[in-house]
């Protein structure tokens, strides 16, 4: 990552620090900042600081035009540089501001449908900083939806994904002069270099069978392959659609919901025993082990608590079903947790707009909020090592011939 040395004056700083109100500081100081990593930037691109003779100078300056820029902070000025040949490129405002944008979007979306509170109504004027109009918003959607839907419909066959996890939120949305509840697919991958994607999203009318065929069709269209495992809840629908897309696979059921299952089912008085039991289970080292804690847990509650221990019995090879993977792979793949933390993510998004205008808003939104997520992870570390993975290939029995049972 290009690193910018930034220098900050003082005046600045003492107004950040005793003014008050919209005069705090706070977007001078951005603004400062912003246009120094402007001049990094077009320096960088020119091959020489400005007014500097070198050799290696690629290109020359033609001076700068002012950007408005609304921010969380107030309206501020950014002095874009300009090249001779034109060359001048940042990424600086169109990385960082998607899923504002497409917050601010779906905001005005809805005061232009005629469906908004005060409360929006507020809230809109603050992020756009002005009033705006139809054309307005049409023109913007222009611009960020090819941007969500190019995403979206990516190609997916450049690596395999031996681990995928899937799971859906609803959100409601405006539909025929109705307010409906939709369901939203997720999914997201572990590609063979054990880095983190999203695959992608799509909106459903329910989370049914149907849907979850229509979603894992689209993704295997795209390229999808090599996947060998799928993490996921036990929603019918999607079991059976996880069967008839992806045979021969294991399926590993959430523990979490699991948990949760086996526990609703328990009498108030036991469900803390229980749940310590179950998660003894979990824990187990090998298969074995988990099925001799087991057969003590059914032993000592299957009288005091039948429907639970027939929930937990039922259930227990799916939820056991990454036990035979290495322990390093064991405790991210045995729960939906992690696409679980991107709806929470959109969630807080979700739930100042409360009711979407259109389905277009619906993936706008959580298109750009899960690409920005993805640009994170791309940057980060790696999720796992897949080494001991792919040396545990070479010996291992091949898991689905054991331990996929789906339905």
């Amino acid at each position: 990552m290009t690193q910018y040395q930034i220098t900050v004056d003082t005046a600045l700083l003492h107004q950040l620090f005793l003014g008050k109100g919209q005069d705090s500081g706070v977007n001078g100081l951005l603004e400062s900042v912003l246009n120094q990593v402007l001049q990094a930037q077009v320096a960088e691109q020119a091959g020489a600081d400005k007014y500097e003779r070198s050799d290696e100078r690629t290109g020359y300056r033609n001076g700068t035009y002012p950007r408005k820029l609304t921010t969380r902070v107030g309206s501020i000025t950014l002095h874009v540089p300009r090249l001779r040949d034109g060359s001048f490129s940042t990424e600086l405002f169109a990385r960082y501001q998607r899923s504002e944008q497409a917050l601010m979007l779906s905001l005005m979306e809805m005061v232009i449908n005629g469906v908004s509170t005060r409360k929006v109504t507020t809230i809109t004027e603050e992020l756009c900083g002005a009033e705006f109009s139809k054309s307005t918003v049409s023109e913007l959607c222009k611009q960020l939806d090819p941007i969500v839907s190019s995403w979206n419909n990516r190609p997916l066959h450049e690596t395999s994904y031996p681990f995928i996890s899937v799971d859906a939120m609803f959100v409601k949305v405006r539909e025929d002069g109705r307010v409906r509840s939709r369901g939203v697919m997720i999914g997201y991958g572990v590609n063979k270099d054990g880095q983190r994607e999203i695959l992608g999203l799509m909106l459903g009318d329910t989370e049914s069978e149907a849907s979850w065929s229509e979603f894992f069709s689209s993704l295997k269209a795209r390229g999808l392959r090599g996947v060998e495992l799928v993490v996921s809840d036990h929603h019918g629908g999607l079991v059976r659609a996880v069967r008839q897309h992806f045979q021969g696979i294991t399926w590993q059921r959430c523990q979490m919901h699991f948990i949760r299952n086996v526990l609703d089912a328990a009498p108030k008085a036991l469900k803390t025993e229980i749940k310590g039991r179950v998660r003894s289970i979990f824990e187990a080292p090998d298969l074995e082990t988990a099925r001799q804690y087991l057969k003590q847990t059914l032993e000592a509650y299957s009288s005091k608590a039948a429907k639970a221990m027939e929930t937990l019995e039922s259930g227990f090879d799916d939820a056991t079903a990454i036990i035979v993977y290495p322990e390093a792979y064991r405790i991210r793949l045995r729960t939906t947790n992690g696409v679980e933390r991107l709806n929470a993510e959109i969630r807080r998004r979700e739930s100042v707009i409360r009711i979407f205008p259109n389905r277009e808003s619906v993936i706008r939104l959580l298109g750009a909020v899960l690409m920005e997520y993805e640009e994170k992870w791309t940057s980060g570390r790696r999720y796992f090592n897949m080494d001991e993975y792919y040396e545990w290939k070479k010996t291992a029995p091949n898991p689905a011939s054991n331990v996929i049972r789906i339905g």
